[in-house]
């Protein structure tokens, strides 16, 4: 925050674009760093700060918004940057009331889940959105984990069932009735069965599906791609829910036909994604003010 606040110091209208340029260059930033996204995948983490950051400021009142995306120093914000602060921490920030205000505007008026006064370690140097997605990635960790011991307490019978659903909603064959004959036949020189690959049927792809809890090796893996060259099969699916060695990871990749290895922690991870065996708790929307609806131009 110092140094975003130090950029505005010239008494001249910034962007959040100029900001990102001078704070990337004054941090010495790499480009990874500077694409680095947060866990959601949908922004960067350093523009997510940046952006922050300016709340933040603006809220303590050292800083105004004239324009969607601008800002520009106020009168507090030279006053406090002639004192020479070392840094601006969130902590620096409470000695003024519109941050304080803001603060507690911000948290939970439910006393019994109200959230301590003083900010935790992290929120020093994470914004609300990490917070909430690192909460949230914590959370999908453990309903993974719990989804996976129950997939495995499951008979093999209800397993196959599980898969056809699972590859059904990832949109792989015509229909449930061909996807109902996918899985389940078992001893045909290891596939356990074929599923079209898309709605129209031009391509095949073989499945073999075990229900296991150790870890699949490279020899398990050969067998099941001797069965795809029997068959002149060109793609291949090997879904359990145990692991697969690195030997058996590192043999699929250098062969033909391709063979994609699904392991437990992914299967459950698909599971997730797809809505299967797992229903919505509770739902956040994050808002945010739309500025268009404000422009009186």
């Amino acid at each position: 925050m110092l140094p975003l606040l130090s950029l505005a110091s010239d008494e001249q209208t910034h962007t959040l674009g100029d900001a990102r340029k001078h704070l990337a260059a004054h941090f010495s930033l790499t480009a990874e760093e500077v694409e680095e996204l947060l866990p959601s995948g949908k922004q960067r983490r350093f523009d997510n700060r940046v952006a922050w950051a300016k709340v933040y400021l603006e809220q303590a009142g050292l800083l105004l918004s004239p324009k969607r995306g601008q800002f520009q120093i106020t009168s507090e914000g030279k006053a406090f940057l002639a004192k020479n602060p070392g840094e601006i921490s969130i902590s620096a920030l409470e000695q003024f009331d519109k941050f304080k205000a803001f603060r507690e505007s911000s948290k939970t008026q439910k006393s019994e889940k109200s959230l301590p006064s003083s900010p935790a370690p992290q929120s020093a140097v994470e914004t609300p959105e990490e917070s909430l997605e690192q909460a949230f990635e914590s959370i999908q960790g453990e309903l993974a984990a719990s989804l996976l011991d129950q997939v495995k307490s499951c008979s093999p019978s209800f397993f196959e069932v599980l898969v056809v659903e699972l590859l059904l909603k990832m949109g792989y064959g015509r229909n449930r009735a061909e996807a109902g004959k996918a899985i389940g036949k078992s001893g045909d020189e290891g596939i356990d069965g074929i599923i079209s690959e898309d709605r129209l049927g031009l391509e095949a792809i073989y499945i073999q599906a075990k229900r296991w809890a150790g870890t699949v090796g490279r020899p398990e893996i050969q067998k099941f791609v001797g069965a795809l060259h029997g068959k002149r099969a060109r793609k291949g699916v090997f879904i359990t829910t145990g692991t697969f060695s690195a030997d058996a990871r590192d043999y699929v990749f250098h062969i033909d036909p391709r063979v994609v290895l699904i392991d437990g922690p992914q299967l459950a991870e698909y599971m997730i994604e797809h809505n299967l065996g797992v229903s919505v708790k509770e739902v956040y929307e994050v808002k945010k003010i739309d500025m268009d609806f404000f422009s009186e131009e």
